[in-house]
């Protein structure tokens, strides 16, 4: 049996990888954050939070993020998913990180699968460059032991210093799989041409196809946009699509939102297969669209992991959907 294979988005999820809950301010002003909330861009910043962990400064939220993410952990144990979870960012790697910060809070951004290709992105956030270390370990052994092949793109250009947007960026979070053909959003924030055209020069030798998708300057990734439920359903966001619903999409069935809540990651859920979706109850409005449809929803309160700007798929990377 394959362990390392992804087919679709709502392929029948086996095997995942669940992100750890690490952030530390940086020592400057943190830039680049535009796309989240004027409420959550505050928390991040001000004096008394710079140079801190999230932990030291807010304690009782460090309780609740970490226990949302036990509770998603519990959600997928109950369909049989098996659960890999990198390890907590060394104090090295957190001193390394301290001038513009460090993140190990999302797995689906550091890296992604496709089909049996495991591939390492290459993040435009200077904060989060580094959130690949812990889940690395995880990655190597995975390579060793299943039949796969894993790549890495190559470092960003960094000659006109660190903010350069040269790239090449890549970022899962701008990575949807639909058999053979994938998408890749580039909003400016996230993805750049550079990585997409990377992407799409590998994985033509496997008869991948990508299409590139162009998006809303204040939306950080694809899955902010569009979220794949089952074959000719999804729940889309059409005012991110600056050319429209790709044509591969177009006749789907879908749950409309606004860009206003998709900026609330209201499209950032997770199909477990395709007859099971979890969502966070503040989207109640999806969860009855979807159950009018035939689809089981859980329901996992994960309001305090949405301020960092993801949600159920940011904080999951498959391994096996298949």
């Amino acid at each position: 049996m394959d362990h390392i294979f992804v087919k679709s988005e709502f392929a029948p999820l086996k095997r995942v990888v669940l992100a750890q809950s690490e952030f530390g301010f940086p020592t400057k002003e943190l830039t680049g954050v535009d796309f989240l909330t004027e409420e959550n861009q505050a928390l991040f910043s001000g004096p008394e939070v710079m140079g801190k962990d999230f932990n030291e400064v807010f304690p009782e939220q460090q309780k609740a993020w970490e226990a949302e993410r036990k509770n998603l952990q519990k959600v997928l144990e109950k369909y049989e998913v098996e659960v890999l979870i990198p390890r907590k960012l060394t104090t090295i790697e957190k001193e390394l990180g301290n001038e513009y910060g460090y993140s190990n809070f999302f797995t689906r951004d550091p890296f992604f699968t496709i089909g049996d290709l495991l591939i390492e992105g290459s993040l435009k956030l200077a904060h989060r460059r580094n959130e690949i270390l812990p889940i690395r370990e995880i990655l190597v052994n995975e390579s060793n032991v299943n039949e796969c092949l894993y790549f890495s793109i190559p470092k960003p250009d960094i000659s006109q210093g660190i903010d350069s947007e040269q790239g090449p960026f890549l970022e899962g979070g701008d990575v949807l799989v639909l058999g053979k053909t994938i998408f890749a959003g580039n909003s400016g924030l996230a993805s750049n041409t550079r990585g997409i055209q990377w992407l799409r020069n590998l994985v033509k030798r496997f008869d991948y196809e990508v299409i590139e998708v162009p998006l809303h300057p204040t939306i950080l990734h694809l899955d902010c946009a569009l979220s794949l439920v089952r074959d000719g359903l999804m729940i889309v966001c059409e005012e991110a699509f600056l050319n429209g619903i790709p044509e591969q999409l177009s006749k789907w069935d879908r749950v409309n939102v606004s860009l206003a809540q998709a900026s609330r990651l209201a499209t950032n859920g997770l199909p477990i297969n395709e007859t099971t979706y979890v969502t966070d109850p503040e989207f109640t409005f999806i969860g009855e669209e979807l159950e009018k449809r035939g689809i089981t929803v859980e329901y996992v309160d994960y309001k305090l992991t949405r301020i960092f700007g993801g949600s159920f798929r940011c904080s999951t990377q498959p391994l096996l959907r298949n």
